[in-house]
């Protein structure tokens, strides 16, 4: 084998070498650049949107256990009614207390469909966020990855080094 042929297969692999280089830190830069921060964004959106779910749980939470003192309320008043009424009394007391207890029931049963309805639309309203913002982040991505001209170009570079590798 020759000089020359030596020397031009040594270009070539180093060619080879920096390019593979070139490449691998082109990604390593598009990682950090571009990707990452998508992902932290997004991690820092979810965290959001969880505290506030979360936020409004307690605030359901403290709602019910307000309608829960309000019950032990009516009972207690219940209770007092007893003590203080005869006979007469004894059947205004029990329809005071059926009427608490239904209001009471009716209270919890509204606050638990309500629980359940807010947690419903949270959650859709938190998975049709998502949708929404992959999509339009897999779109705007997309535009930034393809088109003619990155086409262009990596049709140029191909040819190019074709002809250099044939000359």
């Amino acid at each position: 084998m020759s000089g020359d042929a030596r020397l031009y297969i040594e270009i070539a692999i180093w060619s080879q070498v920096i390019s593979s280089i070139v490449f691998i830190a082109a990604l390593v830069f598009m990682w950090y650049r571009w990707l990452l921060p998508v992902f932290l964004n997004a991690q820092d959106r979810s965290n959001k949107q969880i505290a506030e779910a979360e936020q409004h749980r307690d605030e359901v939470k403290a709602a019910l256990e307000t309608l829960r003192e309000q019950i032990e309320t009516a009972r207690h008043d219940a209770e007092l009614i007893i003590a203080r009424a005869g006979d007469h009394a004894e059947h205004e007391r029990a329809a005071t207390l059926q009427e608490c207890t239904d209001a009471g029931k009716r209270t919890l049963l509204d606050a638990g469909k309500e629980i359940f309805r807010a947690r419903a639309a949270a959650q859709r309203r938190l998975r049709d966020d998502l949708l929404a913002r992959a999509l339009r982040e897999a779109r705007e991505d997309a535009v930034k990855r393809v088109g003619p001209e990155q086409d262009r170009r990596l049709i140029d570079g191909l040819v190019g080094s074709l002809e250099r590798a044939r000359g």
